[in-house]
């Protein structure tokens, strides 16, 4: 790998009363990590187009297992929340002009990819199933030409042999974040407070975070990392049994 790392993360939904199967993106972003330095540097995109889309979260227990799903519904101009209503469906007109406040989107994103991976000369790129991710971003223009895509969480299921979430495995490497620090097991970043800003529960730049310190614990401290999460596929799996 170049002396860049990039950790890509989206946040996206449906648009609320439209078609299940298009997806737009509200937020994303992409941070870098400078391995000769350990500096983090952090860039974050917004969408704030006036509509509606539907925000999906996990609510997880300690053991970092989901155990339902919040569904709501979030203007991305205005941050307002509404209550999710599964029968609610736009008409055909309010459709399109959901699509035409969307349209200038992809450039925006297009715009906010190539700029940063330009300015941070960023060749390899660090995704948590991120399939769908690279995808959206693909659709907005964005040509990752010169960059090496790279799944962690594949890497990790072909080495436990189990399927973690990005949830999970914040529990295997005890994730904190304060407003100086990234912490892990055997790790610590320093945050400047621009970038300490961006990194809250929910957004995009959290998840970024989280992944860059699973990517970090898993490569550089592999037994520790490969020990701690089978302690926690053994803790779930006796709480399962003892339901």
């Amino acid at each position: 790998m170049d002396r860049n790392i990039a950790f890509l993360e989206l946040k996206y939904g449906n648009i609320y009363g439209g078609y299940p199967n298009y997806y737009a993106i509200s937020e994303a972003s992409l941070l870098v990590f400078e391995l000769d330095s350990n500096k983090i540097f952090l860039e974050t995109f917004a969408n704030n187009a006036d509509v509606n889309i539907i925000h999906v979260s996990s609510e997880v227990n300690e053991l970092g297992n989901t155990i339902g799903k919040k569904r709501e519904v979030i203007n991305m101009k205005t941050g307002r929340q509404t209550e999710y209503n599964e029968e609610f469906r736009m008409d055909e007109q309010a459709l399109d002009n959901a699509f035409y406040k969307l349209r200038p989107s992809r450039r925006f994103v297009k715009g906010f990819f190539m700029k940063n991976l330009r300015k941070y000369n960023v060749r390899d790129i660090i995704t948590f199933d991120g399939r769908r991710d690279i995808f959206l971003v693909e659709k907005s223009q964005v040509e990752f030409r010169y960059q090496r895509i790279h799944d962690v969480q594949k890497e990790i299921t072909e080495e436990t042999n189990y399927l973690f979430s990005l949830n999970k495995l914040a529990k295997v490497i005890n994730f904190q974040q304060d407003m100086s620090f990234l912490r892990s097991n055997n790790l610590q970043y320093r945050l400047h407070p621009i970038a300490a800003r961006q990194i809250y529960p929910g957004s995009a730049a959290f998840d970024a975070a989280r992944l860059l310190m699973v990517h970090n614990e898993f490569k550089e401290h592999k037994d520790d990392f490969l020990l701690k999460a089978a302690l926690l596929v053994n803790k779930i799996e006796m709480a399962n049994n003892n339901k």
